[in-house]
């Protein structure tokens, strides 16, 4: 039996600032009703205080995975942070979160993909792990997105919050529990529809060429929409088949929690009943990168998810990049 990559342990952080709609229709010509109704989000988490921010929730839960795993920090040889909000263009913000733990000198470095960050990024961990290079890795999803949205635009600062994820992964044989099968995908031909224009090497801040350009997300909702649900869908059947499975074999499905609409069309395609489908996005909105580790988080808390049970996660967001996990846990 091949080496396979197991979960050892899972830790999450949130913000202690909570954003209700009701408080978002006090700044903003919008409602609790007209986001609920859309998006089927109620609240959702912001970093304010001076102290929080990618790198702070990324260390937070990063240390409680590790915590709950029993792996000696020391014995942690690769750590990951799926972000597209570190603390700083570069360095790594899983450069931060090796410094901020104090583990000694594993390999360190982000992904970058989006709102499939954590997908892809459990993908890079298990090549790493199965290859035989490191035997314990440390994956973290993480964004702050509340710092990159125009907070006038209703279109999509209420779509977004902050959070994190993390967990920890081991190496092991013998087993049939793990990373069973990844599917990931991308289109740059629809790069645009979801992205931060100003700040790159393309437009960069304060130049010419930035010019009528925006430094906050944009996004074309429509086309965003459209492409989430096939997407959802396609990812989740091509990892069922590379797995030799049906949706009969999943026992827990935990999407990226971008909107519940979307949630709820693509478990309707998969002919999922909505007793195998998690959802927490009322409470958190969009986390981006922090979404599913943080939905896998909370499900195992509500003993929704237990050992040996088969988890579906699949992500999707700006590049436009998408793809699926499956789990047994």
């Amino acid at each position: 039996m091949k080496l396979r990559t197991v979960i050892k342990g899972i830790g999450h952080a949130l913000p202690e600032t909570v954003l209700t709609n009701d408080e978002i229709s006090q700044f903003l010509d919008t409602n609790d009703e007209w986001i609920v109704q859309r998006t089927g989000i109620k609240e959702r988490r912001v970093c304010k205080l001076p102290h929080e921010g990618t790198g702070f929730l990324a260390s937070v839960a990063a240390k409680e995975a590790i915590e709950r795993s029993g792996v000696d920090p020391e014995d942690i040889g690769l750590v990951l942070c799926a972000t597209v909000s570190g603390d700083y263009p570069w360095p790594a913000t899983a450069c931060n979160v090796q410094d901020a733990l104090g583990i000694p000198c594993p390999s360190a470095f982000d992904v970058s993909a989006a709102c499939a960050g954590f997908i892809y990024a459990m993908d890079v961990a298990a090549a790493i792990i199965e290859s035989g290079r490191v035997r314990h890795a440390l994956v973290v999803g993480v964004d702050c997105l509340s710092k990159q949205v125009d907070w006038t635009d209703r279109s999509t600062c209420v779509l977004f919050g902050d959070a994190a994820g993390a967990v920890v992964v081991e190496g092991q044989e013998n087993t049939d529990r793990g990373l069973i099968e990844t599917a990931t995908f991308s289109n740059g031909a629809g790069a645009l529809h979801i992205a931060i224009e100003v700040g790159g090497s393309k437009y960069p801040f304060g130049s010419p060429q930035a010019e009528g350009k925006k430094a906050c997300i944009t996004m074309n909702g429509r086309e965003v929409y459209r492409f989430a649900v096939k997407a959802m869908g396609d990812a989740c059947e091509r990892v069922l088949e590379k797995a030799g499975m049906t949706t009969d074999d999943v026992d827990l499905f935990v999407p990226h929690q971008a909107n519940l609409r979307i949630i709820e069309s693509a478990s309707e395609r998969l002919g999922l009943t909505e007793d195998r489908v998690f959802t927490n996005v009322q409470k958190y909105g969009n986390t981006s990168g922090g979404s599913v580790p943080l939905a896998l988080y909370e499900a195992e808390q509500e003993g929704r998810l237990e050992k040996g049970m088969n988890v579906m996660t699949v992500g999707f967001g700006a590049g436009l990049v998408w793809g699926a996990n499956l789990i047994k846990w």
